[in-house]
């Protein structure tokens, strides 16, 4: 692409409101939801998120296009906070170090409903002790997502040697569909 050209205009038929400071989650701390008549309860919403163990993480890079990465998140409804494990050292990360501002998006698995959750995401780790409180936030987000590991001291040998990093974002803004 050009990038000496300028480029198009967003397409009309909303208002885009300003980006927020990325430290301040949206509705002065508060859980929006956008929600009518055609849209899922809260409820809803919060049960498909909770059931999705793959997603689609949007992170901003720094000239401004998303940067989208598969991955497993893991969701706590009584938090509302969501979980994703990732590595030191890939996009999304460096652009989480960059700007917190963070979207996942799952669907069902018939593609027929969808939730997408917005929030700043803060990240911890890597850690260089497989006892360290970095390594026993990657354990409770492993127990979250898929239950008791078959070799917990294998497992936390490989979150030091891998450089795993956690993803936590509180969710303060939530929306999706519910097709037939």
């Amino acid at each position: 692409m050009d990038e000496s050209q300028p480029r198009r205009p967003a397409p009309s038929g909303g208002e885009r409101l300003p980006c927020p400071d990325p430290a301040v989650p949206h509705a002065a701390g508060g859980l929006t939801v956008t929600t009518d008549d055609t849209q899922p309860s809260l409820p809803t919403l919060r049960a498909l998120l909770a059931a999705s163990r793959l997603g689609i993480l949007a992170t901003i890079k720094s000239d401004g296009r998303p940067q989208l990465s598969p991955v497993m998140p893991s969701y706590d409804g009584e938090t509302n906070t969501l979980y994703v494990s990732t590595t030191e050292g890939r996009a999304k990360t460096a652009n989480l170090r960059r700007d917190p501002r963070a979207t996942l998006e799952v669907t069902s698995p018939d593609g027929r409903s969808w939730a997408t959750a917005e929030g700043v995401a803060t990240l911890t780790g890597p850690g260089t002790d497989p006892y360290g409180p970095e390594v026993e936030a990657l354990v409770e987000y492993y127990r979250r997502a898929a239950g008791e590991h078959p070799d917990w001291e294998e497992y936390r040998s490989v979150m030091v040697s891998d450089r795993r990093v956690l993803l936590t974002m509180t969710v303060d803004h939530l929306y999706g569909a519910v097709l037939g």
